[in-house]
């Protein structure tokens, strides 16, 4: 049928939407519930009166308020549950997502299953055409990266149960200097998820789960806060959304081993923080046994429902290349959900029409944190969790990570790749791109990584249009790249390190400094 006779669908009507309001009114650029009538172009007795405008919020509603208003009273016909992950077509196991459930009865990982019939009613030109159309609103709840994406996230929650800071639509930045500097490349993209409320992309999938909570607190479900184990950002992205939503959100953190940053920010956002003797795997083990007995929500990536969101980031930046697919795309690993998560968003748009083909992937490991790598290298013979060093890529510090079968799933999918990274390696790459402008956390310093030794081996080629993800924001570890400039890290040569040149308070000494450091720029008398 024709793109005309859906225009009723209950979900999809946007009163801004080109397929809905022909002609299209003029809109102001910072909020699509503000249109005015074009110009008139007779004179006016009083050249001082602004035009009247139409369609404004009224003086004592929010955004909120206006998006019930203008809310379709329509029947919604799009749904999602809970499957075991994998599942084969004869698998009749599936949950509610009201449902407090986050492992399959045979104790493997969940999955949430969208009805792709009910979406491919609709091709993928209107897809297209309805995301771009939300993108850079105010419109409640579509402001959000992850909420303009509402009927692929959570197609039933109620717009007013969703909780949200308008996360995602964060920057593709051209890497020009960069990649033609070190790589050879003039194609080459950083993915700044951590350009976000938080400062990283556990945004994107906690405003998921978050909005789920809050819908099924007030379904009076048993649930008197939400707990999470985190190595940083996690715990600061929950306890955020928490906070906004008058959510209790308790935090597991493994003493001494995030940065002051990290560890900052649920405090101030008023969570619950235990700071506990052990490693990121050992307050995983100790957040499960929790929650098992006490009507806590767990918001680790167990939980799949934040790789809902998550897998947002894959569509925009099909939609930030007008939907056109990049050749790689490169994800740090250390739980491995975010992969997962990458794979998903891309396969929904190349099943429903969106794009033709998906990126291949390539997950990036710290090699001191590297189960996923090892697996790899024996040609996904046996996997065996490994005991995680300490790396200044602390978020990826996890030996025996969750979505092990997630991320190989992906990998093997999209023709995928695994490749690792030293400590030097990721510190020094994170000192190179913060030279051409950037200022990457060690994460993307691990993910740049992978990308040098790929292009040196020629697996990725000069032309290839290449995405890297980068998952946090460099503010979140200035201490790391203090010690790198200063050259405090032990065994560690921080060839790329720029100090501070100490000099005399005189006019001499300031100019012989300069002087050498201009060389022949400097003029000459």
């Amino acid at each position: 049928s024709s793109l005309a006779s859906k225009s009723n669908f209950p979900l999809l009507h946007h009163r801004n939407h080109p397929k809905f309001n022909r002609p299209a009114p003029i809109v102001i650029s910072c909020s699509s519930s503000s249109t005015f009538d074009p110009p008139s172009t007779t004179s006016s007795s009083n050249n001082n009166t602004p035009s009247p405008q139409k369609n404004r919020r009224l003086a004592d509603e929010n955004i909120r308020d206006e998006a019930r208003r203008h809310r379709s009273t329509a029947k919604n016909t799009l749904s999602a549950k809970y499957v075991p992950f994998n599942a084969g077509p004869d698998c009749t196991e599936s949950y509610s997502l009201d449902e407090i459930v986050y492992r399959s009865r045979s104790g493997g990982l969940l999955d949430v299953q969208h009805d792709m019939e009910a979406l491919k009613k609709f091709d993928g030109a209107y897809w297209r055409e309805l995301f771009d159309s939300r993108v850079g609103k105010t419109t409640w709840p579509y402001g959000s990266g992850v909420w303009s994406k509402k009927e692929w996230v959570l197609p039933e929650i109620d717009p007013d149960d969703i909780v949200s800071a308008f996360e995602g639509n964060s920057n593709l930045f051209w890497a020009e200097r960069f990649g033609k500097q070190f790589l050879g490349m003039n194609d080459l993209w950083v993915k700044h998820c951590g350009i976000s409320h938080t400062g990283s992309f556990k945004d994107l999938g906690m405003t998921v789960l978050v909005s789920q909570v809050n819908r099924l607190r007030k379904l009076k479900r048993p649930v008197v806060g939400v707990g999470c184990a985190s190595t940083g950002d996690t715990s600061a992205a929950l306890s955020a959304y928490c906070a906004a939503a008058g959510i209790p959100s308790i935090v597991f953190l493994p003493a001494n081993k995030i940065s002051i940053a990290q560890l900052v920010q649920p405090i101030a956002n008023g969570a619950f923080v235990l700071s506990i003797d052990t490693d990121f795997d050992g307050c995983m083990k100790l957040i499960r046994e929790v929650t098992a007995e006490l009507p806590i929500y767990l918001a680790n990536s167990l939980n799949s429902l934040r790789l809902e969101g998550q897998k947002t980031a894959a569509i925009e930046i099909l939609q930030q290349f007008d939907w056109e697919v990049p050749d790689w795309v490169i994800v740090p690993g250390g739980n491995l959900g975010n992969i997962y998560a990458f794979y998903k968003g891309f396969k929904m748009c190349q099943e429903l029409g969106l794009v033709d083909r998906i990126p291949r992937l390539v997950c990036a490991q710290a090699a001191n944190a590297n189960p996923l790598y090892l697996y790899f290298k024996s040609e996904w013979n046996e996997f065996k969790a490994v005991k995680a060093n300490t790396t200044f890529a602390s978020a990826i510090q996890i030996g025996d990570p969750v979505s092990i079968d997630r991320a190989v799933y992906a990998l093997k999918n999209s023709n995928g790749i695994v490749e690792e990274a030293t400590e030097e390696e990721l510190m020094d790459a994170m000192a190179q791109a913060d030279s051409t402008g950037m200022f990457i956390c060690p994460h993307t310093g691990v993910a740049l990584t992978a990308l040098m030794k790929l292009r040196k081996s020629g697996v990725i080629g000069a032309g290839d249009r290449t995405v890297v993800v980068s998952t946090a924001h460099g503010l979140k570890f200035t201490q790391s790249k203090v010690d790198y400039h200063s050259k405090e890290i032990p065994d560690m040569a921080c060839q790329f390190a720029n100090p501070p040149m100490q000099v005399k308070a005189d006019f001499g000494s300031v100019m012989d400094v300069l002087m050498k450091y201009l060389g022949d720029k400097a003029p000459k008398h």
